[in-house]
This record gives C-alpha cells, structure tokens and sequence, in this order.
C-alpha cells in the first residue's frame, strides 16, 4: 500500500491525502476490469477505493439465467460488429458510435473473461453457443447461469489481487473534487468508515489525475427494489460535480422476489407457476389473474411470454399482452394493499386436472418450448427441476424452499438503462472523469437482455486504454490540490456539523429514507403520471433544502447513511425533472413506463384503476441531457434535447487506420476532443 502523501488542515480538521495517477471507484465487474486492464497496459499508479469489496449489484444479482449478450460466434448466426451495432442503435435513445463501440469490442471482453476463467460453455468444436434474448433478432446471449455476473466479479477481483493493486475498503466517497476554471477532476473527499471519530471524521483526501467510476446503478432510488440492499449507488454526487446525464428516464421494470432480491425471469416463468394475492396475514388466497383473463389458454400463455419478455412493457397490455401481469400484479400491491406470490407446488387451477397439467390448452410456442426441453412434466416445480436444477438451489441456498413454500414478489426497479454521460472513451463532461458500468447511461430505451453486462467490460476497457496512452501525468502539487478543493471540502465538513446528534434518541435516517423511496415507487416507478410527478418533485425539493433539519442520528458511525441519503435525493430529484421533461416534451408510453393521459388511444379500466396511454410519440431520434447545480442548498436542474449520433461511416482502409493508430491520433474524437 502506498504511503500517505501528506496531511492538510481544513477547518478543525485534519485529513490525510493519496495521490494516484488513477483512482478506481467500486468493486463491481467494470470497476476491476478497469483496474485489470490499467494493470495489463502498463500504468501501475493506480488504486481501488470501496465502500465494501462484497456489496455491490454484480456480485449479488442475476437471474434464472443472467446473460451475457455479444456478437455471435457460431455457425447458424450470420453475425457482425455493424449488425450487432444496429441492434443496439434501433433500440432508440442511444448513440450510434457508443453502439459500434460496445459491438466492435464485444468479443474481445467475452474471450478475456474466459481466458481468466469465468466458465461460458461452448460446444465439442469451440463454438460458444447462444440463445435469444428479448429485443435480439440473433442468438447473441451466453450465460453461466443465474451467477453470472459474480461470476465475472470473483474472476476479476482474483486477477486485481494478484497484481498487487492498493485497495482502499470500507472508503466511501462522499465528494467528486474539481477544479472549476478547467472543468476536470482532480480528486475525491471520502470517509473512513472504519475510523469515523470526532476530530476528523474519518475524512480522507485522494488526489489524482483521473477517475474511473464504476459505482453501479442509482439503487436505493425505489423502495420496491430488486437491487441488493447492500447497495446504494452514487449518480448524485457525480451530478452534484455537473456530470450530465442523460435518459434518466429509462428503467427497467418487473416481476422479483421481495424477501430474497431476485428478477424472476425465464425459465420461473416458462414453467408457469400459480399466481395467488392474500390479505397481509396470507390469509384469503385468491387466483386474481382469473378475474381478468377471459380464458385460460390466454392466461397461461402470458405467463409464460414473461419469461422471455420479462420487463414491463406498454407495447404488451393490449390482446392480453405479458405485461397485463406486471399491471395485475400492480393492482392487487399497491392498489388493493394485497400480498402476491408464486407457488412452484402446484399448477394454476384453470389448468390443473387432478395435480397434472393440462398442457393442450398452451399455444403453439409454449408448448413447443416445454416439449423441446423435456419438460411436459406434472407441475411447476418438476419442470423447473429438469429445465433448470440452480433456480431452485439460488432460493435454497437463501433459505427458501420452493418446493416448500409460496415466494413472495412484486413488480420492481431492476435497473437504469440511463445514467452518466461518457464519449466512445467513456469519459464524461467532466475531463478526466470516466462513468463505467452502469452509472454510465450507455443503455437506450429497448435493450436486448445481457447488454448490461457486455458494457460493463467494454466501457471500463475503453477508459483504462485511454488513460493509459494519454492522461498518463501524475497528480497535481498538493499545495495547488489544497488550494482548489478546500472550499469543496469546507461545504461537506460545514454539512456534516450541521447534522444532529443525539445519543438518548433512535436514529430516524431508515424511516426517513424508507418514506421518500416509497414517494418515488408510488409516481416515478413503471406507471407515471405528470401531477404525480410535479407533487413528488415539489415535496423532494422542499426535503432536500431541509435535510439537516430533518434528520437526527444517535451517534457519528452513522455518518455514511447520511450522505447515502443525501446522494439518494439528489438523484431522485433529477430523474423526477427529467421524467417531468420528457411527458411535457409530449413523450408517450415507451420502454419499461407507462405514461397515463387523459387523450390516451389506449384503457384499461379495471376494478376501480383507469390507465389511458398512448404509443406514438416516442422521442426515440432524441436524448434528453440532464445537468444541476446546486444554488443556496437548493438544486436547479436543467435539461437539454440533443439527437442522436448516427452509426459513424467511415474510411477503414487499413494503412490509413494503421497510421492513426501509430500516431495516436485514434484518441483524439469525444466528448473533450483534447487529449491534456
């Protein structure tokens, strides 16, 4: 571990400062790739800070079969960079060059992930074999089955460690440092959790020349949640810094486990479980998806298309579509106040003859489906047995016997398809400052299932090749440091003294979070609607300009939750004034949301809920930019339409390439266009 560079005195406290050319912040897929490869390409100046090396989304969720989505590499798939790129582009909402960029380098991110050993099957030949995916017309998908991703993090975390790269856990990072008349970072405030005390607050300075943050997913945004609750993300104090953003409108959405967190997509679908709401007690267990299905084939044959199409779409309601499910489910929670679960034991009762199920009464896909798997068998459970054994271990191993019990679900936030702006380098706004992994808002509004992933290990690529070639000095003089973040840190110190503290009174910070993540799931979560919105905004903004006043902690340990909190809601108010942004931009229904207005072309109207939407007006040429700044402890956010870049076209003669490369004159395109 690198010794500490030096101590400065700010305010009455005394802090002590790292420099590093590159500080890596998380611990999750991209986060290690990045420090990985920075360590292959040569730059050794390098450290990775953490609130916990074991808490972030990629080592602790997944699903029946969490995929990995790249170019396809078998013989039945005629497949390419630019094919794969158009896939993604069409999506709507995403950059065509950010598109080539995560096709071109798909390959090249799955083959080293094998080669450090995350174990893809492939065939008797060497061909990786795929499947496919929602929102993928190839076979593009590859799993190792529901762990994928931790998969990926362990292999990744195994290779960190055996480079020898300083490791700072149990560091939260509380402030992204910068300096103002350059507009670039130049380092990050960050608290000990370990040595919170009264003199200095366990505050430690990192100074550096870049930052590659890989910090996850906004994930304690929602209280109906499938993120794990060990993490919590941190967009807000990025765009705190003025970090655009862009799609903060994007989600995705659907059916989870609420006790154990966990998307219940494909094969506990495919199976076809039984459906049941109870009163809170699980006392008056009814079938409520009986109630508005007209038939049973119906019924059943949109249970099992959630499997493929797992998250909620408003292109799905009409015709009984799969995601009338996500809405019934909806109704019976947060509606009816209802309790829902999927018992595994038994088949639904429209199709159950004497505990067998009636499998004529499937239409033709998923009958075929269950055929070709060998799995007409008796009941739910006995097929996800023969089709997939580690969906039913994953609950076990969680203390939950499927085979035993109900599972308890609801319809959840599972992931941004928005977030951080970055260049085809990755780097934001803000020089020297690079969102990868999920933070960074690659995503556009339709993505086939698995891109998640794939971006993870081609952003934190691009950024540590582009560190490495060309923002290769060290960090500036710590004096310079001192003298253009003290102010910064000032604020963050002036804020913590303004916290109560009272030793004889329970914390109130869990209630208090619980209160406004319930807010946002109420009018901000898959059905939208604008009054809803504004009343949320308002009451967000009036909670943040009062947050000291508001919250109380029995001792200073609890420090961390405060700026989780604090970083929480300046999150939600931006994706609330984006929301806002893009239903009176006249945008419509469109990915995982359904906006309700009263001239919609489309109703539902069901036991008491009214839902009126429309699907024209998509905005899919445009993305939406968010930038804030915070005034008088208030936060103004503005908001920009930019069109999309189209897929690049372009000279690829290979001398010309070969010359730019040699000149590293390939480093010059982004965001900054500058290359100091």
């Amino acid at each position: 571990m690198k010794a500490i560079s030096g101590e400065i005195q700010i305010k009455d406290a005394k802090i002590n400062i790292y420099e590093y050319n590159t500080i890596i912040i998380g611990s999750g897929a991209a986060s290690l790739n990045a420090a990985d490869t920075l360590h292959k390409l040569g730059q050794r100046d390098i450290s990775l800070i953490t609130e916990g090396m074991n808490k972030g989304t990629s080592r602790n969720t997944g699903s029946d079969k969490q995929t990995y989505y790249k170019q396809s590499t078998t013989i039945k798939d005629e497949d390419s960079p630019i094919k794969m790129a158009k896939t993604l582009y069409n999506g709507g909402a995403m950059h065509g060059d950010i598109a080539l960029v995560e096709a071109v380098l798909s390959l090249k991110s799955f083959y080293n992930l094998i080669h450090i050993g995350v174990p893809f099957p492939h065939d008797e030949y060497g061909q990786y074999v795929g499947y496919k995916t929602d929102h993928d017309e190839n076979s593009r998908a590859s799993s190792v089955g529901p762990l994928t991703s931790k998969y990926m993090t362990e292999k990744l975390e195994e290779q960190v460690k055996k480079n020898g790269t300083d490791i700072f856990d149990k560091f939260l990072v509380i402030g992204i440092l910068k300096d103002f008349t350059k507009n670039e970072s130049v380092g990050v405030l960050t608290i000990d959790i370990k040595n919170i005390n009264d003199s200095d607050y366990g505050l430690t300075l990192f100074s550096c020349r870049n930052i590659i943050y890989g910090t996850g997913g906004p994930a304690s945004t929602y209280y109906r949640s499938v993120y794990p609750k060990s993490q919590s993300g941190a967009t807000g104090i990025a765009l705190e810094a003025g970090v655009k953003a862009h799609n903060l409108t994007e989600w995705q959405y659907g059916i989870a486990s609420t006790k154990f967190r966990w998307n219940l997509s494909g094969t506990y679908q495919q199976v076809i479980p039984r459906y049941v709401s109870t009163d809170n007690d699980m006392n008056d267990e009814r079938e409520f998806l009986e109630d508005y299905f007209d038939n049973p084939s119906d019924l059943l044959n949109a249970v099992f298309l959630k499997g493929y199409q797992w998250p909620f779409d408003a292109r799905k309601l009409a015709n009984n579509g799969s995601s009338m499910i996500d809405l019934l489910i909806y109704i019976e929670t947060q509606i009816k106040g209802r309790r829902v679960f999927l018992d595994f034991r038994n088949n639904p009762t429209c199709a159950d003859l004497n505990g067998a199920f009636q499998f004529d009464l499937l239409g033709k896909e998923a009958y075929d489906y269950l055929f070709n798997s060998n799995a007409l068998l008796r009941t739910p459970i006995e097929r996800l047995k023969k089709m997939n054994p580690l969906a039913i271990k994953l609950y076990k191993d969680h203390n939950i016997d499927l085979e035993k019990e109900f599972l308890e679900i609801d319809v959840c936030a599972q992931h941004q398809n928005g977030g951080l702006v970055g260049d085809v380098w990755w780097q934001s706004n803000l020089k020297h400052f690079f969102p990868v992994g999920e933070v960074n808002g690659t995503l556009g509004v339709y993505r086939p299932g698995g891109t998640a992933l794939n971006s993870t290990q081609v952003g934190s690529y691009r950024a540590a090749e582009f560190v490495s070639k060309v923002y290769t000095q060290n960090p500036i003089d710590i004096n310079q440091f001192t003298e253009k973040v003290k102010t910064q840190v000032e604020k963050k110190i002036d804020f913590i003294k303004m916290i109560k503290i009272d030793k004889n009174q329970k914390s109130n910070l869990m209630e208090f979070q619980t209160k406004l993540q319930k807010e946002m799931s109420k009018n901000a979560s898959f059905i939208r609607e604008i009054s809803g919105i504004r009343k949320s905004m308002d009451y967000f903004n009036k909670t943040f300009h009062s947050l000291a006043d508001l919250i109380h902690i029995k001792e200073l340990k609890e420090l961390p939750v405060v700026f989780r909190i604090y970083d929480m809601l300046i999150t939600q108010i931006s994706i609330l004034s984006s929301i806002e942004e893009y239903i009176e931009y006249g945008g419509d229904s469109r990915g995982s949301y359904l906006v309700h207005n009263e001239h919609g072309d489309y109703e539902i109207d069901y036991q008491g809920v009214n839902l009126k939407y429309s699907l024209d007006n998509t905005i899919e040429d445009k993305v939406c930019e968010t930038q804030i700044k915070e005034e008088n402890s208030s936060i103004e956010v503005t908001q920009m339409w930019t069109t999309v870049r189209a897929i690049p076209e372009y000279d690829t003669w290979f001398e010309n390439i070969w010359r730019e490369y040699r000149k590293n004159n390939i480093y010059n395109g982004g965001i900054n266009n500058e290359t100091n």
